[in-house]
């Protein structure tokens, strides 16, 4: 599957569990998106749910940002380095990121960040539309 396959699918599964939720207050949404909640109520919204993993090792996890609003991506490559073709970035170069090189493609590895997933930084950005907070993830 490409990048660009799964932010459309996973935008269309977070825009239908927003859209049940309208009667909700911006910080009951924030709530709901908890790590925990989403494992009971929403298992199919993501695959790590169903082993019982986390993305992100850290105590009060938010899934609300799942594809963080810094990852950038392009399918075809942003670019060259040292041979390899560098599919996705980091557009802060976030503390706890690093690259990972699999045959000749590099991908940005955000598992040691935790930037996107705490409530405090979902409040400061939210949008009932996820997908206007992540406009610029695909360069």
């Amino acid at each position: 599957m490409t990048y660009h396959d799964w932010f459309t699918q996973h935008a269309a599964k977070h825009r239908d569990i927003v859209s049940r939720l309208e009667h909700l207050s911006d910080e009951e949404v924030i709530a709901y998106f908890r790590y925990d909640n989403m494992v009971e109520h929403e298992p199919d919204f993501c695959p790590l749910y169903a082993k019982g993993t986390r993305c992100h090792e850290m105590e009060d996890l938010n899934c609300y940002l799942c594809a963080c609003p810094h990852f950038r991506f392009r399918d075809e490559g942003i670019g060259v380095e040292e041979g390899a073709v560098v599919k996705s970035i980091c557009a802060i170069d976030a503390p706890g990121g690093s690259q990972s090189k699999h045959a000749e493609v590099i991908h940005h590895n955000c598992s040691g960040c935790t930037i996107p997933h705490t409530d405090r930084y979902i409040r400061r950005h939210f949008d009932r539309d996820w997908g206007k907070i992540m406009r610029e993830c695909e360069v």
